[in-house]
């Protein structure tokens, strides 16, 4: 590999108050994360798409040991994509290609975005249930929200009164979010998820299976008024479920595991929930965060991208009519994010990571 330290940085390193006393005492190994998350952030999730493809397909092989994969949205839909195949690349390769190539009509409705998801569901994971189900040492975890109050409606109008009515609440105070929503963790039957008793909001936790792997990952996902909402996952409490970025939009939870929580990430700060993203002040929990290593894409490198940033839902709108040039920019983001997993590979090789990391 090439050495790249002469380079402007790639990546922008991020550690909790543990994580960072722990890399002081020993260099970053594989055998010291048990837990990865993955963030709600829809095409984004493409534009480190190099990074998650060092991290798992070349690094965490090393000592293979179980480990937690807890997602939201296209976080989960990662993972899946990771635990689905022996080839953690050509899967992670595959699922930035099935993102990129959608294409939706203007004005398309929420019906019709919620049925191309599942057929890009199906082809990326059709077949691979039981490899995920099954997998030797990752143990899937998908975050989604049950709804409650008008927001388990599914007509327009009243949807969109019941999410006025939260984030003016969130407004006041995240946790007025438990009047609208409750967590769902759908985890892996042979582990619970990773984390300490969530106190913060009403939650549940069931078992994936084959029957509510794929309804789990689109709910996931199903931003509301954007796509439907997901009716009664077999196995989980009956309602409506929703997109889990709603309530864990950057997984700001509760870890509990014995080493580093490896955290590749779009940006290096985490936003507790999807309608905190406006609110400076609303920021990660340092407790909860102190076992943390987040590792993100540095502002040097996204200034070198097409359109200065990553890829994201908005270039739908912002390559309306152009959907060649919105794939052009994505596959050109999408190639470039090797340059993070090669930075990342050359920082644990060369034991210059600890000089990099900052306090998240």
């Amino acid at each position: 590999m090439t050495a790249i330290h002469t380079r402007e940085p790639a990546l922008t390193i991020r550690a909790g108050r543990r994580a960072l006393q722990r890399l002081k005492e020993k260099p970053l190994s594989p055998e010291d994360v048990h837990v990865i998350p993955g963030a709600a952030g829809g095409p984004k999730a493409l534009g480190i798409s190099g990074l998650d493809k060092a991290i798992f397909g070349d690094w965490l092989p090393r000592v293979p040991q179980e480990r937690s994969l807890i997602g939201s949205s296209i976080g989960s839909w990662r993972f899946a994509a990771v635990a689905s195949s022996d080839d953690p690349k050509a899967q992670l390769g595959r699922l930035a290609e099935l993102y990129t190539a959608q294409r939706f009509a203007k004005g398309v409705s929420a019906a019709e975005v919620s049925r191309k998801s599942v057929l890009f569901l199906e082809e990326l994971l059709g077949g691979r249930e039981d490899a995920i189900l099954n997998h030797p040492w990752y143990r899937l975890n998908v975050v989604v929200v049950r709804s409650l109050g008008k927001l388990a409606e599914d007509a327009r109008g009243r949807l969109g009164l019941g999410l006025m009515s939260a984030i003016s609440a969130n407004m006041v105070s995240r946790r007025h979010l438990g009047r609208f929503m409750e967590r769902g963790i759908i985890h892996d039957a042979r582990l619970k998820a990773p984390l300490a008793k969530l106190v913060d909001f009403p939650s549940h936790e069931v078992a994936l299976s084959r029957e509510n792997l794929l309804p789990a990952l689109l709910a996931s996902a199903s931003i509301p008024l954007v796509m439907a909402g997901v009716r009664n996952i077999p196995g989980a409490p009956e309602g409506i479920y929703r997109d889990g970025g709603l309530l864990d939009y950057h997984l700001d939870l509760p870890y509990q595991q014995p080493g580093v929580v490896l955290y590749p990430h779009f940006t290096d700060k985490v936003v507790p929930g999807w309608f905190d993203k406006s609110l400076p002040w609303r920021r990660g929990d340092a407790t909860r965060l102190q076992d943390v290593l987040l590792v993100a894409p540095s502002k040097t490198y996204l200034e070198s991208l097409p359109d200065r940033k990553l890829p994201d839902r908005k270039d739908f709108e912002r390559y309306v009519g152009d959907d060649a040039g919105r794939e052009r920019a994505w596959r050109s983001a999408i190639a470039e994010s090797d340059r993070l997993g090669d930075e990342f590979l050359e920082l644990i090789e060369t034991g210059r990571l600890t000089d990099r990391v900052r306090p998240l």
